[in-house]
């Protein structure tokens, strides 16, 4: 055997690596397979690949033309917007590059499209798309899709609450009356250890033709608040100009279904706006504010003796070993843990494959069965994690209505509602007519200020301690956290809100649709918003931008 020198053996090793990175690319820069691609075989996709494609119909690839390009829409009610998206590879073969060391299904599972909105050459909104959004294969074949962003048939689509996050993030203010360029980039992102972007994959720029709409200039002008008994009307100073902007977005829709703003500062009434058709005796719907007010009829209940503590377990309220899935962990469910969102059941509103999901909940016969059946989650027993949990809320309105006189609505009356002035208000109800706690309960604007007050107060009303000042502590104390700056009591939110470099802390109800109560701590505000916006992606979000740039700034730059 004749052994060849050393320097031989390197060019050797070199010359495999460049024949594999050549493998990897051709003279055209495209990506070989990772994995096997659907390729590029229609003559549509061939001449447009990197290009995103806005076209109005629906129309199969095979039969898609260049004239199918839209190159200006009008935005209107009841309409449709696509897009067909041409990449010179599958998804997955993106991210490969991003992190070749990772295997296939590593990649799909933390990987997907980044996408970047820009009006008129101005950033608006980018998006990691979740990386559930679309399935493993055709993250690992496609490369061509089709999304709808507006859609008139309300298409089941990542695309159309994409573009909801979109508007709600700044689109729909830069969408004003007029003509605007709309432009799209699509990037591949992979998030392990690091969050990693790749270069643009697919652009596609639009015209957009925003109507001018128009609005009676009286709904614009700051309301006046007529005389009312149960609230003096305060005389401070607040930005009018600020809440009269505000008011304009509200009544040319840049924000959407919003029914009333109230503001209490120093316990007197400062604020009071009605819009879409409410006044001062509409009952709004608030959903999941109501939870707040379970919390409370259950620190009531435990002040007047009919519950020991928040630290009894469910044990000593049912018998859990007839029901399914028992375990020494669910006898051991406190209080506490369901006011806190913190239980081992196996659910989660927030994961709709959860068997205790509150989707799953309300077909049920009996719901409070439905929660105790439920098996425990063994990786919460060992976390101790937050998760939110409405079915959790219903047991515990069960067990203030077993525990209290003639049950839970007439407690709630007499010990919450008629000591606040509360006469107008609405239940809704479960399948066994206990009033439900997990929310749905419908009162004034005017009457979730009291309630938010009343915290505000301590748990004084008029001279009269509703509520003990230690319930009121654990309630909006920081019980739980939920992410780097957001907090969970005793179903209560906490939160902080930053303007002009200023931090606002507030505790808050909050309810699908971007309904809220938002108490401050250090400053003498409560604030309502209410809204029907529900299952909307814009209706938390919404409430967020009105909180900081409005609201905060129309009632503390005038003090």
């Amino acid at each position: 055997m004749i052994l060849k020198p050393l320097a031989d053996n390197n060019m050797a090793r070199q010359l495999i690596f460049l024949l594999i990175f050549l493998t990897n690319f051709n003279v055209f820069g495209q990506t070989s397979d990772f994995v096997r691609s659907d390729g590029i075989t229609y003559p549509v996709h061939k001449a447009n690949i990197g290009k995103i494609a806005f076209t109005e119909r629906i129309i199969p690839v095979e039969n898609f033309k260049e004239s199918d390009f839209l190159t200006a829409f009008k935005l209107k009610e009841k309409t449709d917007l696509n897009i067909r998206v041409f990449l010179s590879n599958s998804l997955t073969n993106y991210l490969h590059l991003l992190s070749p060391q990772l295997m296939v299904d590593e990649l799909t599972k933390n990987g997907n499209y980044q996408f970047s909105f820009f009006v008129d050459d101005k950033k608006i909104y980018v998006e990691n798309l979740n990386a559930g959004a679309g399935s493993a294969d055709s993250k690992n074949q496609k490369t061509v899709f089709r999304v709808p962003l507006i859609s008139s048939a309300n298409e089941d689509s990542w695309g159309r609450f994409l573009w909801n996050r979109f508007l709600t993030s700044g689109g729909q203010e830069a969408f004003t009356g007029g003509e605007h360029l709309l432009r799209i980039e699509i990037r591949p992102y992979l998030n392990v250890a690091e969050v990693l972007t790749g270069n643009i994959i697919a652009e596609g720029q639009i015209k957009i033709l925003v109507p001018e709409k128009k609005i009676n200039e009286k709904l614009v002008k700051v309301q006046t608040i007529k005389p009312l008994v149960e609230w003096s009307i305060s005389n401070d100073k607040i930005d009018n100009d600020k809440l009269e902007e505000l008011n304009r977005k509200i009544a040319t829709e840049t924000y959407k279904d919003i029914t009333s703003i109230v503001v209490i500062k120093d316990g007197k009434l400062l604020i009071e706006e009605y819009f879409n058709g409410s006044n001062r005796n509409t009952l709004h719907d608030t959903r999941s504010v109501g939870k707040s007010f379970t919390s409370a009829l259950l620190g009531i209940a435990i002040q007047d003796g009919y519950i020991k503590s928040e630290m009894q377990t469910l044990k000593e309220f049912y018998n859990l070993k007839i029901f399914q899935n028992y375990s020494t962990e669910k006898e051991n469910v406190t209080l506490s843990n369901l006011l806190t969102m913190s239980s081992a059941f196996d659910g989660s509103d927030m994961n709709p494959e959860s068997p205790g999901n509150e989707e799953n909940m309300y077909p049920a016969k009996n719901w409070v069965d439905f929660t105790l059946n439920l098996p425990v989650d063994k990786t919460k027993v060992a976390d101790k994690r937050w998760d939110y949990f409405t079915a959790g809320v219903v047991v515990l309105g069960d067990i203030v209505h077993k525990s209290v006189p003639n049950g839970l609505e007439k407690y709630a009356d007499k010990n919450l509602f008629k000591p606040l002035g509360i006469t107008k208000y609405k239940w809704q109800f479960t399948p066994q007519k206990v009033a439900n706690t997990a929310g749905g309960l419908q009162l004034r604007s005017l009457d979730y200020a009291k309630f938010g007050q009343l915290y505000k107060n301590q748990g004084a009303w008029n001279g009269k301690q509703i509520l003990s000042q230690d319930w009121i502590a654990k309630s909006i104390s920081r019980q739980m956290t939920i992410s780097e700056d957001e907090y969970y009591g005793y179903l209560f939110w906490n939160k902080t809100y930053k303007v002009d470099g200023v931090d606002y802390e507030v505790y808050y109800s909050s309810g699908n649709g971007g309904n809220k109560i938002f108490i401050f701590k250090d400053r003498p505000f409560v604030m309502v918003i209410t809204s029907t916006a529900y299952n909307k992606p814009y209706g938390h979000l919404q409430a967020d931008k009105i909180m900081t740039n409005y609201l905060i700034p129309t009632v503390t730059l005038c003090q």
